[in-house]
């Protein structure tokens, strides 16, 4: 008895394998959906982006074994894209939805294996995988992954959509829940922007158009409707991308010192400048400059700004030398700034020079048809940490009837709320949406 209680304890353990991880990017759902699920069949673990800027975010964060890209992308260059890919991932085995690879990819250990995934979601055929051992047996036995060693990979259930009786389901949400947007939409908006509302729909169109440029650009919308997002989308999807984006609140910076903030200054400028210093304006030299509630600016330093808009040229305090800078500046405001130049609040010459191209994002309210998908966006985010949360029919009613003065953001921080409240429960009801309102 003795020798076999030795002998079962040096019994080796099959060391734990970590799954394969595949990144399949593509603005088509279909095409995700069926290639993901081929992929899992083969004891692949699958991640999915629609565009090119949240497949490079995901790859950051995961780490893949392998890319599968579409010959579109919706928001990047799929030639640019490939290429500053592979510059940043070069382990990564880089392949397109026709399967080709160039010579500066690496050829993983399981390009027959992706192969074979890619032709069959080609064909459409996701129900049968007789031929997947067959494919394992064709693949070298040293590149061979153990998969019966492999553990099982769990895939979650996708959330059950809730779905509102009438007539809260006419009168709000129609047929916009999670999963029913057209591919169309899906395809034209930015990944940033969720939402297929036609307004929505307008500043992914908006941002297209102007990114490639220069120009000046000028967003106008209520506090917490996603004005940074649309400054960074335009630098991204822009000729500086590789340069800075530096963004600065106006608001938030006191009126006193908001002026070196900006321009720099010099050793000695004013009392505590025990040292000199380059200001926002001049560390994005080649990039882009994000003046964030540019309303807020006192007139006597939107003097100072309009000279270097017009002229590219910026003295820092204390300083009579004149420093060249190239930037590309985009100004965000929650306040109407025409008006405000008609009351002699902002001037008008500096607004004229801003407002070259202006992008409205919209309040919360005026695209509501959108919040099954922004919250769902949300609780996906969320659960990036942790298990997946989802709402009962309850909880997305009460969301459904709130005004949203706090617009995208408010929602964000309610359901951030919500799920600290409901603890370790996998349902978000009616009792943990909490608005922020004292209660008795």
């Amino acid at each position: 008895m003795a020798t076999a209680s030795v002998s079962a304890s040096v019994l080796p353990v099959a060391p734990r394998i970590r799954p394969r991880t595949a990144l399949v990017t593509s603005a088509d759902r279909s095409f995700r959906q069926r290639l993901s699920e081929i992929l899992t069949g083969l004891r692949w673990q699958v991640r999915e982006a629609e565009g090119g800027a949240q497949a490079w975010a995901e790859a950051q964060r995961t780490t893949p074994e392998a890319v599968i890209v579409d010959s579109w992308l919706p928001d990047l260059e799929l030639s640019e894209f490939l290429a500053d890919f592979r510059g940043s991932f070069p382990e990564v085995d880089l392949l397109t939805a026709s399967g080709s690879s160039d010579h500066e990819s690496p050829r993983g250990p399981y390009r027959q294996e992706l192969l074979y995934a890619l032709h069959r979601s080609q064909d459409g055929d996701t129900a049968s995988w007789s031929a997947a051992p067959t494919l394992v047996k064709m693949i070298p036995s040293h590149a061979r992954p153990a998969v019966d060693a492999l553990p099982p990979i769990e895939t979650p259930a996708p959330a059950p959509v809730a779905v509102l009786p009438a007539p809260t389901v006419d009168s709000f949400m129609a047929n916009d829940l999670p999963g029913k947007a057209s591919e169309a939409f899906t395809s034209e908006r930015l990944p940033e922007l969720i939402g297929n509302a036609p307004c929505m729909l307008e500043v992914s169109r908006r941002i297209r158009l102007v990114a490639p440029r220069s120009t000046p650009v000028l967003i106008e919308g209520p506090t917490g409707s996603g004005k940074e997002l649309v400054a960074e989308a335009l630098h991204r999807l822009s000729p500086r991308v590789r340069k800075p984006f530096v963004a600065i609140n106006c608001a938030a910076i006191p009126e006193a010192l908001l002026e070196a903030e900006l321009f720099g200054h010099t050793r000695g400028a004013f009392t505590g400048a025990v040292q000199g210093r380059v200001g926002r304006i001049e560390s994005a030299d080649g990039g882009t400059l994000f003046l964030d509630e540019i309303g807020e600016m006192p007139l006597a330093l939107q003097a100072k700004l309009l000279r270097f808009v017009e002229c590219g040229e910026l003295q820092r305090v204390g300083d009579n030398v004149t420093v060249k800078v190239n930037v590309r500046i985009i100004a965000a405001t929650h306040r109407p700034l025409a008006q405000h130049t008609q009351s002699g609040s902002f001037r008008s010459d500096l607004y004229y020079r801003l407002a070259v191209f202006l992008i409205r994002t919209p309040a919360l309210a005026e695209h509501a048809q959108d919040l099954p998908l922004l919250v769902d966006h949300f609780l996906q985010k969320m659960g990036r940490d942790e298990p997946v949360k989802r709402l009962a029919p309850g909880a997305l009613a009460k969301l459904a009837a709130h005004n949203w003065p706090g617009n995208v953001r408010e929602l964000e921080h309610v359901l951030e709320r919500a799920a600290i409240l409901a603890g370790d429960d996998a349902v978000l009801t009616a009792r943990e949406i909490d608005f922020g309102l004292m209660v008795n």
